[in-house]
């Protein structure tokens, strides 16, 4: 089961490619996928009859007794053929129903056969998180196939709406997932069944639990998202709103039932919401003249009826629950898939504009007329087979003396009653012919697309008279509930009271049907206002309207006011902690040694001080005085690897600052004179207080013993490193580390989308490159007269950097440009012995990383952006992406080997000359941290130094008026091409 999963995401991601390949024919391809999983899964046919079950477990946070468990039992085998087999048809008919120039092509069939993926692994998982992981991508994926019309308002606004409604539902079942788990000490689901829990927590975990499955199956108060999806194409409503997504609340209650089903609030919630879904949904079916929302209240309708008989927690409701799921999602699926017909061929799915398809369709007609047949419960259909079980079920609860029995049967009766007279005025509304409007005109017939509606409309009728095969394996899954039950699925029981409550159904339905024209009269007299839609539109706009009062009142007055906000919100909160605190350390060493008090007070002047000044360079060069202190305290209490990477960052700091603020004004503008000085000193004395308060409260805080004692040991024996530091960063914490990693990817690639306006710039400026561009009577220029360039900068001096010549005299320093030649290159290597030395000694692929960066910024601010281009002529973007990479695969690959994520590995030997050499997957993972660090600091010297020096010239020109454009990297193109003897780099 985990291989299928698998192979439904790989094709799921090649789908789009596969696409432009094959055009529509490539729903013929992926629909091979659903069908081997059907295939599969009647495979398990004989285990299932058997009374047995299929399972497959898969280790995955043992920790927290989470597995990738998989278990196929009577239900789960039912539901799976419903997913796979509906599915695997609905791809079908998208071949026919779909034209090579549908927008989104690609991206639809992706994601339509991923969502039949994860409804095979919601039916089929065994861990209730699993099951509720899948759950949950159900909703994010309907949300993208509802939404498939992009350019639609109606098709937007529907995915949201569908996907907040489950959502919601979804959060407030997680709550009560956690809580049954909890409470059962297991998340397996056949165990939680199997031996259910009782108390009030149970209780109120299982009523948590119904609130996503209503959600989920669109019953009131939550059912108007199901009529507003149908702005989605109709394969979506046909697989997802018929056979498949608004099931699996009806599988989740299923399955619950026999352990639960007793459980106080279980019955009155099931039947009561479902007999008011039921007639609801059935009374707004009668009202509408579009076919699909004909259907779609109409299902609405059924999903009620549903619930009620899976949910009722008796055997014999199990059984016609069972059969009446499988009847629903033949005939069901097959009329959205017919109205799609309809649709392309006669442009309109408004029955008023309809005349005359039956009569020049009879095939098709044919087709509907057993469906809507089977909706109504005509026999000898499997429709009528499944509800006459169901009355028989009910007839006999309330025989024994269960009052909900006879509330249900007269709630599904009457719901019944009104279903008889919605299906037969579908059909006549589709298919009459009606004097009073003209013969609808017909696209010419694609054959292909009535094979899909066709196979379901067979198995509607031979499922009928054949129902008494069907039912020893349905009967395994009702037996769950031994309560005595012996009824069986047959199209004939003789004369009994069920049959005589179907006779007078259908009767009054038609009946009803006849009378169409005074009850529509008097539907109309139902006030608009009625509506749970315009509930929910009213609800999503008051939370707007708070939400802009909120943020209209909390985010005014600038930026000051923003941070007093969550400075003072800082202090109640934490100085609220700290006053009810009751743990404190011993004793309060206020200094280990007096230089900590001369660097604490250098700090401390340094941050008033950058308050304080009016130069923005000033303020950023005081501020870094405090990050090097930390570096000093770092380096005296013996955290060299600290004080390491807190130096290379706060140097990394400050180049970026200096980057960014030279495009601002050197004075910090002040337009109004500082208001409320004293208030905002006193948030800054009481945040500074609270923040010291909480860190001596944390130092007396430990109740247990410290780890630290035996970090020394597990870094050798288990990382393979003396260096602590570096093996917690690369092996026993690793997961942060690349959750870090990852964080600054997004980083670089958030300062580049800022900078690079109209996309990412991919060339790389050189020094060889910019001669090209140089004109020619430019190069005849220089060639006459060598001492002098277009720019004014002498190019008889001695180069020391490739790119020299490119920059005007004014801006050169020869100083500068011979201490970057001589020690860039001794930088990089450093730089390397820190990546490969770091797991031994002070280091590692972090601070080997940031020297590499800070080399490259040497190089940038001496020579500009072409010595930069000659220092690193590759993408940054390809040594993120290749860092990332490493560490990703170094996570991963564990995983082939039996291991678990970021699992390491060592390789150890006796090497002559080298002695013992100890090389392990950390040492990659660190590679790849090396990488991403490196290339992060290229990607913001691309941006906010390259991209914004040509920005400059092309746009704005130099800061000062001079004509030569200032700073580093900014200056024009080469007036010169240094020759070979002066060009020492």
């Amino acid at each position: 089961m985990a291989i299928i999963l698998l192979a439904f995401l790989v094709l799921s991601v090649l789908t789009p490619l596969l696409t432009r390949l094959l055009s529509t024919r490539v729903f013929y391809l992926i629909a091979l996928l659903p069908a081997a999983a059907f295939g599969y899964t009647l495979t398990q046919t004989p285990t299932i009859a058997a009374g047995d079950a299929v399972t497959e477990r898969i280790e995955w946070m043992p920790q927290l007794g989470i597995a990738l468990a998989f278990r196929v039992d009577a239900l789960a085998w039912l539901l799976a053929l419903v997913v796979t087999g509906v599915g695997a048809l609905v791809l079908v008919y998208c071949a026919r129903y779909f034209s090579a120039d549908e927008p989104g092509l690609g991206r639809f069939a992706a994601f339509l056969l991923a969502f039949a993926g994860t409804m095979y692994g919601l039916v089929t998982a065994d861990d209730i998180f699993v099951m509720f992981m899948f759950w949950e991508i159900t909703s994010v994926l309907s949300y993208l196939l509802i939404g498939h019309y992009t350019s639609k308002r109606e098709s937007r606004g529907a995915a949201l709406q569908a996907f907040l409604v489950t959502t919601f539902g979804g959060l407030v079942m997680l709550i009560g997932v956690v809580m049954i788990s909890v409470e059962a000490g297991t998340t397996s689901l056949a165990l939680i069944v199997a031996e259910p829990v009782t108390g009030p927590v149970a209780t109120w975990a299982v009523l948590l639990i119904l609130v996503g499955a209503l959600s989920k199956s669109a019953l009131i108060p939550f059912h108007f998202w199901l009529p507003a999806a149908m702005a989605a194409p109709t394969p979506v409503s046909a697989y997802l709103h018929a056979a498949a997504m608004v099931k699996a609340g009806i599988y989740l209650v299923a399955r619950l039932a026999p352990g639960y089903a007793d459980s106080t609030g279980w019955m009155p919630v099931i039947v009561t919401l479902g007999i008011w879904t039921m007639l609801v949904g059935a009374w707004r079916a009668m009202r509408q003249y579009d076919l699909k929302l004909v259907l779609a209240y109409g299902t609405v309708s059924q999903l009620g009826f549903l619930m009620i008989v899976v949910g009722f927690g008796t055997r014999d409701a199990a059984l016609a629950g069972l059969a009446l799921l499988l009847a629903h999602a033949l005939y069901k699926a097959a009329l959205f898939l017919i109205v799609g017909i309809i649709d392309h061929r006669a442009g309109t799915r408004d029955w008023r504009q309809l005349s005359g398809i039956g009569r020049r369709r009879p095939v098709l007609a044919a087709l509907a007329l057993v469906s809507v047949a089977s909706m109504a419960g005509i026999p000898p259909l499997f429709g009528f087979v499944a509800k006459e079980a169901v009355f028989t079920s009910f007839i006999d609860a309330g025989a024994t003396g269960n009052g909900w029995g006879w509330i249900a049967l007269a709630g599904t009766a009457i719901g019944s009653v009104l279903t008889v007279a919605y299906s037969a005025r579908f059909f006549w509304g589709a298919f009459a012919t009606r004097p009073e409007v003209p013969s609808t005109p017909l696209a010419s017939d694609r054959w292909g697309i009535l094979v899909a509606p066709g196979i379901l409309a067979v198995f509607t009728v031979a499922l009928g008279p054949l129902a008494f095969l069907l039912d020893p394996f349905l009967a395994v899954s009702a037996d769950a509930i031994d309560d005595g039950g012996h009824a069986h699925l047959a199209l004939w029981h003789g004369v009994e009271p069920a049959l005589a409550l179907s006779a007078v159904v259908l009767a009054a339905g038609f009946v009803l049907f006849w009378r169409r024209k005074s009850i529509a009269r008097w539907q109309e007299g139902v006030p608009s206002w009625i509506d749970a839609g315009l509930g929910y539109g009213s609800t999503v706009r008051f939370v707007d309207r708070i939400a802009a009062q909120i943020t209209h009142f909390v985010q005014r007055g600038g930026l000051p006011q923003y941070l007093a906000t969550i400075l003072v919100v800082f202090v109640l909160a934490l100085g609220f902690a700290a006053a009810v605190n009751r743990t404190w350390p011993d004793a309060v060493v206020l200094w280990d040694y007096p230089g900590q008090v001369i660097i604490a007070l250098v700090m401390g002047v340094a941050a008033v001080m950058a308050a304080r000044v009016g130069q923005r360079m000033t303020a950023v060069l005081l501020a870094g005085v405090t990050g090097y202190g930390l570096v000093a305290l770092f380096a005296f209490h013996g955290a060299p690897d600290l004080a390491l990477t807190q130096a290379l960052v706060e140097t990394m700091t400050l180049v970026v600052f200096v980057l960014v603020l030279r495009r601002l004004p050197p004075k910090i503008a002040q337009h109004n004179r500082p208001v409320r000085r004293k208030r905002r000193a006193l948030i800054g004395i009481l945040v500074g207080a609270v923040m010291g308060t909480i860190g001596v409260i944390a130092l007396g805080a430990r109740q247990a013993e410290s780890i630290a004692a035996d970090l020394p040991r597990l870094a050798v024996e288990e990382g393979h490193g003396n260096n602590i530091v570096n093996v917690m960063l690369v092996d026993i914490r690793a997961w942060d580390t690349m959750g870090e990693i990852s964080v600054l990817i997004v980083v670089a690639t958030g300062v580049a989308s800022l900078l690079f306006v109209s996309g990412r710039n991919p060339e790389i400026l050189r020094v060889g490159a910019s001669k090209k561009r140089r004109s020619r009577q430019q190069r005849r220029r220089v060639l006459d007269d060598p001492h002098v360039s277009n720019e004014g900068s002498a190019v008889t001096r001695q180069s020391w950097l490739l790119s020299a010549s490119t920059i005007a005299a004014k801006n050169r320093s020869i100083l500068i440009e011979v201490l970057v030649r001589l020690l860039f290159h001794p930088a990089i290597i450093v730089s390397i012995y820190l990546l490969f030395a770091g797991h031994n000694a002070p280091g590692g692929g972090f601070a080997g990383g940031l020297l590499a960066g800070l080399a490259l910024v040497a190089r940038y601010l001496a020579g500009g952006r072409y010595e930069l281009g000659e220092a690193a002529p590759i993408d940054p973007g390809k040594i993120l992406g290749l860092g990332i990479i490493l560490a990703v695969g170094t996570a991963v690959a564990s995983l082939f080997f039996g291991g678990l994520p970021l699992e390491s590995a060592y390789f150890t030997a006796d090497i002559p000359v080298l002695g013992h050499l100890s090389f392990g997957t950390s040492t990659i993972f660190d590679i790849g941290v090396y990488l991403v660090v490196m290339g992060l600091a290229l990607d913001i010297l691309r941006s906010l130094g390259s991209e914004i020096d040509i920005q400059r010239e092309s746009g704005e020109g130099d800061g000062d008026g001079d004509g030569v454009p200032d700073g580093p990297g900014s200056e024009p193109e080469p007036a010169a091409q240094a020759s070979s003897t002066e060009v020492s780099g």
